[in-house]
């Protein structure tokens, strides 16, 4: 455990004032737009993390399945969220993030963790700065995401074309960093039929499709680019050992271009007592493609049945 960070201070005082319900603001200033549905005196709070470049509404047919208090919340860039300030635009500020919220929001009790990649990543992240937390982890749930070699990725294009595609990549970057929000918007509902291609499987309602273009047009321009280092960075490995004696469920889709079948296994080896779920035809995009079944193993972990 040396090395470790203990848990950071708790966000600003005044979060749970009368109006002020729906927003966190964290240790170093940062505006969250948090969503809490349930019995406050609920014996377990199931905690939603979301993906890269999404918000707490990637959740909303899966949140609404779900037994007791759910607690989601739009990470810092993204969402409703205030834009992440230069330099904290990191996975590991976003597992501070996490540590904070619980620690205000969620004092005591049972807690189960449900990441969906980025999201799942930053469960490795809070394992790894904060372990003393997963003392109240009842359960966890990892949803299309990576222990780390996410570098280089080439989404499944073979040879020239997929290191082509990592080579642009940068200069698409710093173009979309240079928009401004309604601009992002704008371009990311004509790229509708892209995202459809990039993140989901195979024949996903349209609507599906058009909620994410949403959520991907409210992400902070600067701050969806400067995640992309901390993606690539992304190394926690290790991290998962801290999971050893807590019920997990690894959840995959076939056809994910984004985390591919190969890091789901990964997980699953190092996490031997987890089960592994895939789901033939569907990509990266379970949150809504296979809300129903998603929910169902988050109520099974939640009710102890894993």
């Amino acid at each position: 455990m040396s090395g470790r960070t203990s848990a950071p201070p708790v966000g600003r005082a005044g979060n749970r004032a009368r109006g002020a319900d729906h927003r966190f603001v964290t240790s170093d200033g940062t505006a969250l737009r948090v969503v809490d549905s349930g019995p406050r005196d609920a014996g377990t709070t199931t905690v939603l993390l979301h993906g890269w470049t999404l918000d707490h509404t990637s959740w909303d047919l899966v949140a609404s399945g779900l037994p007791g208090r759910v607690l989601r919340y739009d990470h810092r860039g993204h969402g409703g969220s205030a834009p992440a300030p230069v330099g904290t635009a990191t996975i590991a500020r976003c597992a501070d993030d996490l540590a904070e919220v619980i620690a205000a929001r969620v004092p005591t009790g049972r807690i189960v963790l449900v990441g969906h990649s980025m999201g799942g990543m930053m469960i490795m992240a809070l394992a790894e700065q904060h372990p003393s937390l997963l003392d109240r982890v009842a359960g966890v749930v990892l949803v299309a995401t990576s222990s780390g070699e996410l570098a280089g990725a080439t989404l499944g294009l073979p040879g020239a074309f997929g290191r082509a595609l990592a080579a642009g990549e940068k200069a698409v970057n710093r173009r979309i960093a240079r928009l401004r929000r309604a601009e992002l918007l704008r371009r990311t509902e004509v790229a509708r039929p892209g995202l459809r291609w990039l993140l989901f499987g195979k024949r996903p309602p349209w609507r599906y499709v058009a909620m994410t273009a949403a959520m991907v047009g409210r992400c902070h321009p600067v701050s969806m680019v400067g995640f992309r280092d901390s993606l690539d960075a992304h190394d926690r490995r290790k991290a998962l050992a801290e999971f050893a004696c807590i019920p997990s469920v690894v959840l995959a889709g076939a056809e994910d271009r984004l985390t591919p079948l190969r890091h789901a296994r990964v997980l699953a080896d190092e996490l031997p007592h987890a089960e592994l779920v895939i789901y033939p035809g569907a990509g990266h995009m379970l949150p809504l493609e296979r809300a129903n079944e998603v929910a169902a193993h988050i109520t099974a972990i939640a009710r102890g049945r894993r």
